[in-house]
């Protein structure tokens, strides 16, 4: 299973493309899209379908995995704008026809760094360790949207592997 994993942003948004494997996840790439704070935010949208298209035809995944959007009652105003970029990246995803996942920072933090408030340097350190990485992967939103796949990756795994298990059980009569 091919999941890309991204941490959506209107200036910086970060991508993480895994092969998914339970006993070692493979990592494929991982980078950031760019967006030019100085465009006006409808063309810095544009620009984020371009590259979201991008990534998808260079990959070719098979699940989308996004942060959910998190509201902090003293930053109302970065909430409606990193909605605006994850509306175009789930847009973009379901369009063509992609799985999407979507898991809140805390499960993702829980999940991969062993602390659902884990700090980005944390995450980065955890990132580096799954996969043995010589530095810390820079900026901390290539490790945000990595550990987004990876909950993706196990996420799914455990439902896989619950579904297995239910058996359904018919009343005799």
């Amino acid at each position: 299973m091919r999941i890309l994993g991204i941490d959506p942003g209107l200036r910086l948004t970060g991508y993480g493309v895994i092969e998914f494997d339970a006993r070692k996840p493979v990592l494929i790439d991982g980078g950031v899209i760019r967006l030019n704070e100085k465009m006006p935010m409808p063309d810095r949208l544009i620009e984020l379908e371009r590259e979201m298209q991008s990534l998808l035809d260079e990959h070719q995944p098979t699940v989308v995995a996004v942060e959910q959007l998190y509201s902090h009652y003293a930053h109302p105003r970065t909430a409606v704008m990193m909605a605006h970029a994850r509306g175009v990246i789930v847009l973009v995803a379901r369009r063509a026809n992609l799985q999407l996942e979507e898991y809140s920072a805390n499960l993702i933090k829980r999940t991969v760094g062993g602390f659902g408030h884990a700090s980005k340097n944390q995450m980065q350190r955890a990132i580096q360790s799954i996969w043995k990485l010589k530095e810390i992967p820079k900026p901390p939103d290539v490790a945000d949207a990595l550990a987004v796949a990876l909950c993706c990756g196990w996420a799914l795994r455990a439902q896989k592997r619950s579904h297995k298990t239910t058996k359904k059980v018919t009343p005799s009569r």
